[in-house]
């Protein structure tokens, strides 16, 4: 169910805080997307705790909010994992003819993913032009059977078809690829800062590099600002976005932010340093800014000094017309929040990506 793309689908992302949805027309003859529907329902905490669904019934009345609110007809949905359950590896292998490659897959898994194979959905893809003296380089993607099911199982209950199932950084990476120029020369790091996970994917053109999730995200500001403010977790939301709160001195914010801006900053960096270490040669020109958090106040600018590259947000409607009904303040406010789930909705049925 990875790596695929003819019939057209909805992109339904279901994050940790909120669940997020985007419909798209191919206009055909290369003229790309245009928008037809977007929408996002938060979703209580307590309801998905570190991407397992914890109460479903709440999961469910979000997809159904999220996609009836905006009159969503299509009944087929593309939707993404990430996290502890998706292992992903670029694995070298002997060359081998396509046929034989599914019976020796299985067995190849088996050294590098931490979990039985039979409780795993394997997909896998031969890199063009990787690979060397006799072997070919190949990506391998393993998901845990129950995690999928946990997910597809919401999706069906919500009325929904979940026909395809992708992987967070793939979706990521698409949704970059389709509004930007692949430059050959540069490594950029696509980094989406969720509620609880950010995605980081590293590619060269249009090719990936690397691929990690690491376990912090926008929750980390909701907490700090809870404990040193004693406010409300919605009102944390308000806060971290650069808004004020009745009764909080807005000259404490920025102390607190920062200090979570370097934490966070510190995680991806380990992550780069790892990506440097392991990957010889290669670095990164430019960083790519995407996910709810990434408009915390000074963020970009934390990671840009950090990391001596520039830092810019990700705007998955760059190259996407807009349809009717779709206002700029809306477009403005949910952008930074639906790069996985446009990803998801420029999938199609049928293609190999």
């Amino acid at each position: 169910m990875f790596f695929s793309r003819a019939k057209s689908l909805v992109g339904l992302d279901i994050g940790s805080s909120a669940v997020k949805v985007v419909e798209l027309k191919e206009m055909g003859k290369g003229r790309g997307y245009q928008l037809q529907n977007i929408g996002i329902e938060p979703l209580s905490p307590e309801a998905i705790v570190d991407g397992a669904i914890m109460d479903a019934g709440l999961v469910i009345e979000a997809i159904q909010k999220a996609l009836g609110g905006r009159k969503v007809k299509a009944g087929d949905v593309a939707i993404a994992l990430s996290g502890h359950s998706v292992i992903i590896k670029k694995i070298s292998i002997p060359a081998t003819s396509e046929q034989e490659l599914a019976e020796v897959i299985p067995w190849e898994a088996e050294q590098y993913i931490p979990f039985d194979v039979e409780d795993v959905n394997l997909a896998y893809q031969v890199l063009k032009g990787g690979g060397s003296d006799g072997n070919m380089d190949v990506l391998l993607v393993a998901a845990k059977k129950d995690k999928i099911h946990d997910y597809t199982s919401v999706v069906t209950q919500a009325g929904r078809n979940p026909v395809l199932v992708d992987v967070d950084v793939f979706a990521l990476q698409n949704c970059f690829e389709m509004n930007y120029d692949a430059d050959d020369s540069e490594g950029v790091a696509l980094v989406n800062v969720g509620a609880s996970t950010t995605n980081v994917a590293i590619v060269k053109g249009a090719t990936s590099i690397f691929w990690r999730d690491i376990s912090v995200g926008g929750n980390h500001y909701n907490d700090a600002l809870r404990k040193e403010l004693n406010v409300t977790f919605e009102q944390a939301e308000t806060l971290k976005r650069g808004h004020s709160v009745d009764g909080v001195a807005p000259d404490r914010l920025p102390g607190i932010l920062a200090s979570v801006n370097d934490f966070i900053g510190g995680e991806i960096q380990k992550t780069i340093d790892f990506f440097k270490n392991t990957t010889p040669g290669e670095g990164i020109a430019r960083m790519v800014l995407a996910g709810g958090s990434a408009r915390v106040p000074h963020l970009r600018e934390s990671l840009a000094e950090r990391f001596g590259v520039p830092v810019e947000p990700l705007n998955p409607f760059n190259r996407v017309q807009i349809g009717k009904g779709i206002s700029p303040e809306t477009l403005d406010e949910l952008s930074p929040s639906v790069s996985i789930a446009v990803g998801l909705a420029s999938r199609r049925l049928g293609d190999n990506r």
